[in-house]
């Protein structure tokens, strides 16, 4: 048996988001994972995105819910006051612990947030960390900061002796950046350093067609992507701490997903990443 993981940037309610919810919906029936990290989410005024994502599944208040949620706010739209962005968490079993994590910025109006949990699987106790940080090219000296404090929380939160910690969303950096140079070991930041290993990179499944085998997240193949005149990239992740000699959390697999169009729309304007993870000691 082993430990799911999808992390999925769900492009809040940009249009057409009639069109594109039901995809999302089929691609979470299908992939059925048990740890969820969504980013670039909207609850607020009547608005709650992920309850309506997993309508499908049940209520978890009326105790027919596959899945726990959680969410933490990163900043209130300019334009709507009215509703909150930011990040979730979708989780198979019991999430028993919280902490919101804000991350630096720069002083203006665009703030980011973490959420990180500990989760009450059957292998243990699991801290699982979502975020989503700055997007602009030009803003890697923040999402350096970001990764700091980012991984310092995780790791301080991790459970000791049990499965690795793992951080997973929208990082809007490419491998090769510091920033995620930094996530994985190659770089220090600060006279700090840190070691989480890519899924991607340790089980990405390179057979896949055309840019989903090299992990491309960002895709001018997807008509929203296409759009902003950005080129192909790696943005989106799953990390997570070494295994060990035990072997537990070690990264069996890992693929992109919810990168199919159907009836003229595509799920979100990125492709997620789904990550598969051992769960037993041998």
């Amino acid at each position: 048996m082993s430990l799911k993981v999808l992390t999925l940037n769900i492009w809040h309610d940009q249009e057409p988001w009639s069109a594109r919810l039901p995809l999302l919906q089929k691609w979470i029936r299908r992939l059925d994972p048990d740890l969820i990290a969504f980013q670039e989410v909207l609850v607020g005024d009547g608005v709650d995105q992920v309850q309506e994502i997993l309508s499908g599944e049940g209520d978890h208040a009326s105790g027919h819910s596959k899945y726990h949620r959680d969410y933490v706010a990163a900043m209130t739209l300019p334009d709507r006051k009215h509703l909150e962005f930011g990040n979730a968490i979708a989780s198979r079993w019991p999430i028993i612990d919280r902490e919101e994590i804000r991350l630096p910025d720069r002083a203006d109006w665009e703030t980011r947030a973490a959420l990180a949990v500990d989760i009450d699987s059957p292998f243990g106790t699991i801290g699982f960390t979502c975020t989503h940080l700055h997007w602009q090219f030009n803003h890697g000296h923040v999402r350096e900061k970001q990764v700091q404090l980012l991984t310092e929380r995780a790791w301080d939160r991790r459970p000791r002796d049990g499965f690795p910690p793992i951080i997973a969303g929208d990082f809007n950096a490419e491998p090769a950046s510091d920033e995620i140079r930094f996530m994985t070991g190659r770089h220090s930041l600060d006279g700090k350093s840190v070691a989480f290993l890519d899924a991607w990179e340790v089980a990405g499944d390179t057979s896949q067609i055309g840019e989903e085998g090299q992990g491309i997240t960002w895709s001018n193949r997807n008509d929203y992507a296409r759009v902003e005149f950005e080129p192909n990239r790696r943005i989106d992740y799953i990390f997570a701490g070494l295994p060990g000699r035990r072997g537990l959390g070690w990264v069996e697999a890992c693929c992109v997903v919810c990168n199919e169009e159907e009836g003229g729309a595509w799920p979100t304007d990125h492709f997620g990443v789904y990550a598969e993870f051992r769960t037993d000691n041998t």
